[in-house]
């Protein structure tokens, strides 16, 4: 099969890229990534020289970019988004182009030329905010609350409405919080793991019990390919690692792994940099999906538990000091500082 993924130099797209390669099966990779601040090729360096990937630099909002490169594809893989939810808030216009007009662009280049898998990547903040107890199935209404999530709930009805009208072969899935290697320093864990490492504050939204269900990356990775495999064309897959978990316990776990393998650092307990910071505008309190329907019907679960994924996660940007100061260099340094998004 030749893979056509969109966004794969970014944190999602560039595991799942990797996670493909290293299963040896044979598939073509072309990555089609526009590169901006979140996507960096050092994310794929390790397969760069891979004779099975390509890379094409490209906008999923250039029909004609799209069309050359997607030629001779069998499948798609959409990750490509704007996925930041405090950019959206205070400037919406990029994501609302990208993540709605880029999906009905890359929606009429697929449909042109035939292809016979169209995997859309989505997010469980389309249902918006969820009361104690409740859990958000497939067929559960959208209630997105911000710009982003908004614009990802309209490309998954725009995916579901090409199946409808033309029977296009897209499928969805919708994940909780991924975290893991290679994830760009704006989200909570790297930035909450940067920040300790080096004695900086570490920013937590309002009293810090937003509930958040968390994924690791290379389990939502796996998800995918199931889903790509062996999903059934038109419906959409919940896929979440059944970690619920507020964002102050998900700060501290990371503070106790780092007492641990840093002992040394400026400031230690690392929990001493803690600082409740105003809380975002419209912050849902809680996410949570019922995810059964990919476990009973794809027989998929996640593999790592949130305390063994967490301490990898902390181990790989702890040794991995390079590709940290690639990716925070320049003006993206003042921002990644003082912001995450949850």
């Amino acid at each position: 099969m030749k893979i056509f993924v969109t966004g794969g130099a970014g944190f999602i797209g560039s595991n799942f890229i990797r996670h493909i390669l290293s299963l040896n099966k044979g598939h073509k990779i072309v990555n089609f990534d526009k590169l901006t601040y979140a996507g960096n090729l050092a994310n794929l360096e390790s397969v760069a020289d891979h004779p099975d990937y390509s890379f094409v630099r490209g906008s999923i909002c250039d029909a004609n970019a799209v069309e050359e490169a997607m030629r001779g594809s069998d499948a798609v893989v959409h990750f490509a988004a704007e996925s930041h939810v405090d950019r959206s808030i205070y400037e919406p216009a990029p994501v609302i182009e990208t993540n709605l007009t880029g999906t009905f662009f890359m929606l009429q280049v697929a449909r042109k030329l035939h292809i016979e898998r169209f995997v859309h990547i989505s997010t469980d903040e389309v249902y918006g905010d969820m009361a104690p107890g409740a859990f958000a199935d497939e067929n559960s209404p959208l209630q997105p609350s911000s710009p982003y999530s908004a614009s990802k709930a309209g490309s998954d009805l725009l995916v579901l409405s090409y199946v409808r009208t033309y029977g296009f072969p897209g499928l969805i899935t919708r994940s909780s919080n991924n975290y893991g290697p290679y994830q760009f320093p704006e989200k909570l864990i790297p930035l909450t793991i940067l920040n300790a490492m080096n004695g900086k504050p570490i920013p937590v939204y309002g009293d810090g019990q937003n509930v958040r269900d968390w994924l690791f990356v290379a389990d939502h990775c796996d998800a995918i390919r199931t889903v790509l495999a062996r999903g059934k064309v038109g419906q959409t897959y919940n896929v979440g690692g059944r970690n619920e978990k507020p964002n102050l316990e998900i700060v501290h776990a990371i503070c106790s792994i780092l007492d641990e393998l840093r002992p040394a650092d400026a400031v230690v307990p690392h929990g001493k940099l803690i600082t409740y910071v105003q809380d975002r505008p419209g912050h849902d309190r809680r996410y949570a999906m019922d995810t059964r329907k990919i476990e009973q019907e794809l027989n998929w679960q996640p593999k790592e538990t949130f305390e063994s994924g967490i301490r990898k996660t902390v181990e790989w940007y702890l040794a991995n000091d390079a590709w940290i100061r690639e990716v925070t260099s320049g003006h993206y340094r003042e921002w990644i500082a003082t912001q995450y998004s949850v």
